[in-house]
């Protein structure tokens, strides 16, 4: 018998619109924590985060076959990542995956 789970999908506070990185900075990526399943069973906790620009997955650094980073719990509500070498743009966002793929805001990326 298939055990029933929750599907969270919490919103990525930061980066957010007026954000600007520059390549080569640590930054923490920040999600909203505050409203996880209430029996605690979420379906995938392991967070991946990538990156993407103008809505499209990066095919290299950042991207989802070379995250920026994974391994940690969506229940952490934040991760360091290291801003990769992509060209500037002003149509960067974060892609949060765990039970589902949540999309930030665009920013800005400059060298």
């Amino acid at each position: 018998m298939l055990e029933s789970r929750d599907v969270w999908d919490p919103p990525v506070l930061y980066p957010h619109a007026g954000t600007v990185w520059f390549v080569g900075q640590f930054h923490n990526v920040t999600w909203d924590t505050s409203n996880p399943p209430a029996d605690g069973d979420i379906t995938d906790p392991t967070g991946m985060i990538s990156l993407i620009k103008g809505g499209t997955p990066l095919a290299g650094v950042g991207g989802p076959y070379d995250p920026l980073a994974k391994g940690f719990s969506i229940l952490d509500g934040r991760h360091q990542i290291q801003v990769p070498d992509v060209e500037p743009g002003d149509d960067y966002a974060v892609v949060l995956f765990g039970d589902s793929g949540n999309i930030g805001q665009q920013f800005t990326i400059l060298k």
